[in-house]
């Protein structure tokens, strides 16, 4: 592969890891029967470790094609699982654990969880500012992405894949069965929870014996701790993130366990070992029978029709449509199978080109290594391609066709300006940066601000200022499906810890108006600030006429794709809250 082992190409790469601020990268392709892996920059700085192809990354969503692989099996083998169908029900697969909320959604099958098309809200935030835009990218989060309504390891009763099933009835459905395409991490975790029903066997063991072990992927494991425990715990690439104000990186972290979002994220490779499972897709070699593949590669729903219109679409791209853990599309008439992956400090994509018989993996250890795997990625396929459209059988990475365009697609300009909507000369103005973020605040505050009384005081920016006791709004808050929220007094501020959540966040309150309407700074622990999120209190108005005054509901805009926020009920208002108020209220 001439391309991939040239001088130009790893110019090429240390520039974009050096303008991302990319600590590391690694890249494997294949083409044909050829495979080559590299890697760029370190894995840590301190003590010094250059990245290299044996490096262990968590690859997030891009786990999500083996588990739907997992239940692919499940469907091909009619003598031990003849009721594991693709247009089996769900609740039918799993009578005590599966059941939908609300009376629209009982027929929800398999074929639905793997399409992201149940109506099952995501039970996501907004993604963080560093990467990436908010109208392409929102249904992938963070990476990324664990859901918020789940507890994680840190949580004093975590969840694992059975307590995320049954806490489906619990939750919000964004829009009828099979209407709209929600990307859900939870069906993901559902399916491994089918898988470990009908199996007997872990998920992890699953995995094990029917893909790792006999594809000689001797590096790969579901989670940390698992890869850990079999000695690799030394490969695994801590997560950085980048803070663009102070121009280095916050500090780097270790990737944790997610046993609760299992499926969906949280296996543990090289790109020298997933460039094996790649290939084994993709030239349909064992356990990838012509019908397994058939049923993988089957589009399922149309992905955010409303956005990728005729003029975002990127150039000579047809509309994505998803599969069962993969995306299809179309590039220059090439079918292209991709799936990403992303969480704080990792960024994952492996893709292939049936035509072509060529694929890749491409892993980096911060968020922003994902814009760049894409840009790669494209240009790679243009290469191989010679940005015409020749014949496969004739196109080689080391011996490309002529172009029959008069010049190749600027990906770099494109890709930043699809995901990041801004101007790709500004794409070094930390300015630009600041002033997006400034931008959205302004735009929650404005929203809040004109669903507001406007009759209380009013000080800078037009809020009004917070007069109500902040003891008034402590406590702890419940609902079922997404458990406890506390809110307390940080620092003359109300603040809600969520750090026993999968996603590790808090959330800092802004009073905005009617001593009810907040905005809440989203912060995760390892990286930096979100978007915000709207938040609402209620309060009993009798309680208040009698002087208790307590708030008795909290409301968090957890979801975009629900129409109302979050509700949550207070369940424990301490004494000592009451006698404060009522103090301050004597003392006035």
């Amino acid at each position: 592969m001439d391309l991939f082992a040239s001088a130009r190409f790893d110019s090429r790469v240390d520039d974009l890891i050096k303008r991302y601020h990319i600590p590391g990268l690694a890249i494997a392709l294949t083409h044909h029967d050829a495979t080559a892996c590299k890697a760029f920059g370190i894995v840590s700085d301190d003590p010094p470790v250059p990245m290299s192809a044996d490096t262990l990354f968590d690859i997030a969503s891009a786990s999500k094609s083996l588990t739907a692989a997992s239940v692919a099996l499940l469907v091909a083998d009619n003598d031990q699982y003849p009721e594991v169908q693709y247009d089996a029900e769900m609740a039918t697969l799993l009578p005590e654990d599966f059941v939908m909320p609300g009376h629209d959604h009982h027929g929800v099958t398999v074929d639905d969880i793997l399409g992201h098309r149940s109506g099952m809200a995501s039970q996501v935030a907004l993604l963080r500012w560093n990467t990436y835009s908010f109208p392409v990218f929102r249904f992938f989060v963070a990476s990324h992405r664990n859901d918020n309504s789940y507890l994680g390891v840190r949580a004093e009763r975590p969840d694992d894949a059975r307590s995320v099933t049954r806490s489906l009835r619990h939750l919000d459905t964004g829009a009828p069965l099979r209407s709209k395409f929600i990307y859900c991490n939870i069906m993901y975790t559902v399916a491994t929870h089918l898988v470990e029903q009908k199996t007997g066997s872990s998920f992890a063991d699953f995995l094990d014996d029917k893909f790792f072990a006999p594809l000689g992927m001797t590096a790969t494991n579901l989670q940390p701790a698992r890869a850990r425990a079999r000695g690799l715990g030394h490969l695994i690439s801590p997560g950085y993130s980048w803070d663009r104000e102070s121009q280095t990186y916050r500090q780097k972290f270790d990737i944790p366990d997610a046993p609760e979002a299992q499926g969906a994220g949280s296996v543990i490779t090289s790109v020298r070992d997933y460039i094996k499972y790649v290939r084994a897709v993709m030239h349909k070699q064992a356990p990838f029978t012509e019908d397994v593949y058939a049923g993988l590669v089957r589009a399922r729903t149309i992905v955010e029709p409303d956005h990728y219109t005729d003029e975002r679409l990127l150039p000579f791209t047809s509309p994505p449509l998803y599969a069962a853990g993969w995306e299809i599309h179309h590039y220059r008439g090439y079918q292209i199978v991709v799936h990403d992956g992303g969480i704080t400090g990792s960024s994952s994509t492996h893709f292939f080109l049936p035509e072509l018989e060529f694929g890749g993996v491409m892993f980096g250890n911060t968020d922003t290594a994902a814009l760049v795997a894409q840009i790669l990625k494209y240009e790679l396929i243009d290469h191989v391609l010679g940005s015409s459209s020749s014949s496969p059988d004739t196109a080689t990475i080391a011996n490309p066709p002529q172009p029959s365009l008069p010049s190749q697609t600027n990906w770099e300009k494109v890709l930043f300006e699809s995901w990041y909507e801004g101007k790709f000369e500004d794409r070094d103005n930390e300015d630009v940066w600041e002033q997006m973020e400034e931008r959205c605040v302004e735009d929650m505050r404005q929203k809040l601000l004109s669903s507001g009384s406007g009759t209380g005081t009013r000080e800078g920016a037009g809020q009004e200022q917070q007069e109500k006791p902040l003891e008034a709004y402590l406590g702890e808050y419940w609902h079922p499906g997404w458990h406890s929220l506390h809110v307390q007094n940080a620092n003359g501020k109300l603040f809600i810890d969520c750090t026993d959540r999968s996603y590790v966040f808090t959330l800092t309150l802004v009073h905005v108006c009617d001593q009810t309407k907040y905005y809440a700074r989203y912060k995760e622990v390892t990286a930096g600030y979100g978007a915000p999120l709207a938040i609402e209190f209620r309060f009993d108005d009798e309680a208040e006429e009698e002087g208790d005054g307590l708030a008795v509901k909290l409301g968090v805009a957890f979801d975009e794709d629900l129409d109302d926020h979050v509700w949550f009920e207070r369940v424990r208002p301490a004494s000592a809250v009451q006698m404060a108020i009522r103090s301050k209220e004597g003392e006035s």
